[in-house]
């Protein structure tokens, strides 16, 4: 079977638009995209966000300030962070602890910081 380079190429182009920045879902990690957007998809954890719990009342409020979730992977730590942020209408940001400095942390901090102070976002 021959390829044809050319074709391939505009295959590949088509899939990924270059102006905006944005890649098609064809290459999105099917872990993202099966990923729960709120919390009725979220499994488990229902002790912590389950339907009268006192974080669920906060999220579904927007009263949710900041958190720290801690566990090992899989348990639905990033998931919820990002939950919560669509749902309280706040700037998502990912650091992972291993991987991220002080450095990076303290510039999140105070780029949350101008954020508040210029925009009154979270």
């Amino acid at each position: 079977m021959c390829m044809n380079k050319k074709n391939d190429a505009e295959k590949l182009n088509s899939d990924i638009d270059f102006t905006m920045g944005s890649v098609n879902a064809n290459f999105v990690p099917l872990a993202e995209r099966m990923r729960p957007r709120n919390l009725d998809e979220m499994l488990g954890q229902k002790h912590i966000i389950g339907e009268g719990t006192v974080l669920r009342r906060l999220i579904e409020s927007g009263l949710v300030s900041s958190c720290i979730f801690f566990g090992p992977p899989g348990t639905g730590k990033t998931t919820l962070a990002s939950i919560i942020s669509n749902l309280c209408g706040g700037k998502f940001v990912k650091l992972n602890a291993v991987t991220s400095g002080v450095a990076e942390a303290k510039k999140v901090i105070e780029e949350a910081k101008r954020d508040k102070e210029l925009f009154g976002k979270r």
